[in-house]
């Protein structure tokens, strides 16, 4: 199982819609830069993690340049279970800023 990729644009408008953005790296990584609003969720942590999956909120799950969500789209997906949307922002927080300015 997969999840699909989306551009930064349509991540926005979704985020707008009330997507919520989950970052998947770890501590350290998401204390020195994060997309303002963005829950932490490392994958290292997955795991023991109860996502909470809110009626109708559609997840969009990011790293720092997509790879390593990319890599773990199978066990990301699994986590949500069908239960929401979900998708990989394609190229992660650094196709973000790009496409801020």
């Amino acid at each position: 199982m997969s999840l699909p990729k989306i551009d930064p644009a349509t991540a926005r408008h979704l985020v707008n819609q009330g997507a919520i953005l989950v970052d998947i790296r770890e501590a350290e990584e998401f204390a020195r830069e994060n997309i303002v609003g963005a829950y932490h969720l490392p994958l290292s942590r997955l795991h023991e993690a109860a996502l909470a999956l809110k009626a109708g909120k559609a997840l969009i799950f990011h790293c720092k340049s997509g790879a390593r969500t990319s890599m773990n789209a199978a066990r990301l997906a699994a986590k949500v279970n069908g239960a929401c949307e979900a998708y990989i922002l394609d190229g992660g927080l650094d196709a973000w800023k790009r496409s801020a300015g």
